[in-house]
């Protein structure tokens, strides 16, 4: 046939059939492949191992099937694991075996370059948005969070910022090809951003934008008005949910996205997390929360040490970004913040440890804001809650995160020392009983560059 004619219509009908059945049998077979192998029987031995929610065993055994931690074993008591066919042995002698670490109110996945615009998807138009769903923008490509899961970050909470009420957190985990993947629990909290109470006094004369400056009484005036707007947005909300669950003859509201999404947080079921920084915001976000009984989290909390025993007494936990922020006063201590989680502690206040949302590609080093902490009185024991059981709890995941224990989903790291130490480092890592893989873009260059030709 001439290559210049034109097919039939039956011929071109033929041959999309044919193209068709094709894409779909290449379909199939790629789908195939992302498909997860079913996860072996492994037995991790020889190492030291912290369970976290107990003892430590040194050494211990591990047992994981099907991505689960079926038995958890103190070898220096004899104690054995039984005889499974088809176990695969990996011998772990000398190294420190942990639960997966947690990192809590993180940018990780929504941002990679703090410069480039493009690359940046933590914040949404609006001041009122809990219809977002953040874990719905992971980017599953990032090169962050293998940089993070090498020091043994295994789950992570992509925070949603920039508004007054912005949007919803989810659990995603460090492994998977699509965020759907990654997902490990959505909807685990609701964010808000409580309004700021300092005012900046300095004079118009000396302001670095001279149109932008505000007097005292102005600013006062906007922190009012802030303070009020979340607080009658909360209220309409409210009314929104009980009004939807009446019966009887009432006409129903029409479904407003931003209401249903507050139902879960407003009826108490479901955390909010609170930042805020300054003792002031902190108490009047305390005292809004009791009054509305609703359940709070404070993040970031600078502050929090101030009034640690109300804390402790409303049972509110706090996830701390601060350790290594400089003191905000002229009369706060050097190590203010270092021994703020001791100081919280010591009330009674579970602290979880974060790096904060601007800071995500400093996620690696959440083991290092514990082991300072612990430097300055917090014990390791409790650090090590910060990092791994404490997130877990705050999360609402604690029956499968945070600990080595028996029915817990078999998320673990093994270090060649202290993970509290900065001289430790991973070796390898499991999720879901699977391991994974410790390549990032550092090992990647260094490879790569070690092999360049000499002069």
């Amino acid at each position: 046939m001439n290559s210049n004619v034109i097919p039939s219509s039956c011929d071109a009908a033929l041959s999309w059939r044919r193209l068709t059945a094709g894409l779909a049998l290449v379909a199939a077979l790629l789908a195939a492949c992302f498909i997860p192998a079913r996860a072996e029987t492994l037995l991790l031995t020889g190492a030291t191992v912290h369970t976290v929610s107990g003892a430590t065993y040194a050494p211990g055994d591990v047992l994981i099937k099907d991505g689960k931690i079926t038995g958890v074993f103190d070898a220096g008591r004899a104690q054995r694991p039984p005889d499974v066919a088809g176990t695969v042995k990996i011998d772990l002698r000398g190294q420190h075996l942990y639960p997966g670490l947690i990192a809590l109110n993180s940018g990780l996945g929504l941002a990679e370059i703090s410069a480039v615009r493009a690359t940046l998807d933590s914040r949404e138009v609006g001041e009122f948005t809990p219809e977002v769903q953040s874990w719905l923008a992971v980017n599953p490509d990032s090169e962050l969070l293998p940089v993070a899961r090498a020091n043994g970050v295994a789950y992570f909470e992509p925070a949603p910022g920039g508004a007054a009420v912005s949007g919803q957190s989810g659990l995603v985990a460090l492994d998977g090809w699509t965020y759907e993947q990654m997902t490990f629990r959505p909807a685990v909290a609701l964010h808000v951003y409580w309004p700021e109470v300092d005012l900046d006094s300095t004079p118009k004369a000396r302001a670095k934008d001279p149109k932008k400056w505000k007097s005292l009484e102005d600013q006062a005036r906007e922190r009012r008005e802030k303070r009020q707007a979340l607080e009658e947005f909360f209220e309409e909300a409210r009314a929104y949910v009980l009004a939807n669950a009446a019966t009887g003859t009432t006409p129903r509201p029409k479904p407003v996205p931003a209401w249903e999404a507050m139902g879960p947080f407003v009826r108490g079921e479901k955390p909010i997390t609170v930042h805020a920084d300054d003792v002031r915001a902190i108490r009047a976000a305390v005292q809004w929360a009791e009054k509305n009984r609703y359940r709070i989290t404070l993040a970031e909390a600078r502050d929090a040490w101030m009034v640690a025993p109300l804390l402790a007494e409303k049972k509110i936990p706090v996830v701390f970004n601060h350790v290594f922020t400089l003191p905000p006063r002229d009369t706060d201590s050097y190590d203010v913040h270092f021994s703020a989680p001791a100081v919280l502690h010591r009330a009674g206040v579970p602290v979880a440890f974060s790096l904060g949302v601007e800071r995500a590609s400093l996620v690696k080093n959440l083991p290092y804001e514990a082991a300072q902490a612990v430097a300055h009185g917090l014990p390791a024991d409790e650090a090590l809650k910060g990092l791994t059981l404490y997130p877990a709890q705050i999360a609402g995941v604690a029956e499968q995160l945070g600990s080595i224990d028996v029915g817990k989903v078999a998320t673990l790291f093994a270090a060649d020392g202290d993970i509290l130490d900065i001289r430790a480092q991973v070796k390898r890592l499991w999720i879901a009983g699977r391991e994974i893989g410790l390549e990032t873009r550092h090992t990647r260059f260094y490879e790569k560059y070690r092999h360049r030709p000499k002069p």
